[in-house]
């Protein structure tokens, strides 16, 4: 099932957006700014994006500009604003597509159809990581833990991937961040403590004996048979 974030300071435009989206078989996220927007889209790496120009606090292209700094995800601008040089600056900015409000339903989920058609394929040159019951499959994103598939986020899959290769080291915050997110979420440490919250939960690590917080530090992934603990 793909998510879709949806950026738009209009309530009744995410209403909309949330019924149709849902009854169409997609997880929804909503923000009403772009700070918001950001947030969301670093900590649940939807599949596709659909964001608004005019929002309250941060110019819609900027939001865009920020979003590509570390993802590739596929993104859908919506404004009120037809013209060409706005639509220009989007595209420069990172957009794949743009339409102007008012808009069809119908063509707004075909192009997201397209957008989710298109998305980057993921690749990777090197093998499978085994950190004790836990595989990480790199080619194809795939994680089992003792042998059962997890679930996990592309985000989170980089989050615990940066870990296992290297698996036994305390990995500071900072290292983390500006690999799996990039430079500028480099102080963004509450990204990291959600994250490892998830991760924990899905994988069954509730002590956090196997993914291991050194608060302030950082985070270690430490094979079961000599682990000594962490909060």
């Amino acid at each position: 099932m793909a998510g879709v974030l949806v950026i738009d300071d209009d309530p009744a435009l995410l209403r909309v957006m949330r019924i149709a989206l849902t009854a169409r078989g997609y997880q929804v996220l909503l923000a009403a700014n772009g700070a918001q927007g950001i947030s969301e889209a670093a900590l649940h790496d939807p599949d596709a994006i659909v964001l608004d120009l005019g929002l309250p606090d941060l110019d819609g292209v900027e939001v865009c500009r920020r979003i590509r700094e570390w993802s590739e995800v596929p993104m859908i601008v919506l404004s009120a604003d037809g013209t060409e040089q706005r639509k220009v600056e989007a595209l420069d900015a990172g957009a794949d597509d743009y339409m102007t409000k008012p808009f069809g339903m119908d063509e707004l989920l075909a192009r997201l159809r397209v957008a989710l058609r298109h998305r980057p394929a993921v690749s990777a040159s090197e093998p499978s990581l085994v950190v004790g019951p836990l595989e990480l499959d790199l080619a194809h994103h795939e994680t089992r833990m003792n042998g059962e598939v997890v679930e996990l986020t592309r985000r989170e899959f980089g989050f615990l991937s940066f870990l296992a290769q290297h698996a036994g080291k305390v990995c500071t915050q900072r290292m983390i961040l500006e690999a799996v997110w990039g430079p500028r979420y480099a102080r963004q440490g509450q990204y990291l403590r959600e994250y490892a919250y998830r991760i924990r939960r899905k994988i069954g690590d509730e002590d956090g004996r196997f993914l291991v917080t050194h608060p302030g530090i950082g985070y270690q992934l430490v094979p079961p048979e000599s682990s000594d603990g962490g909060a």
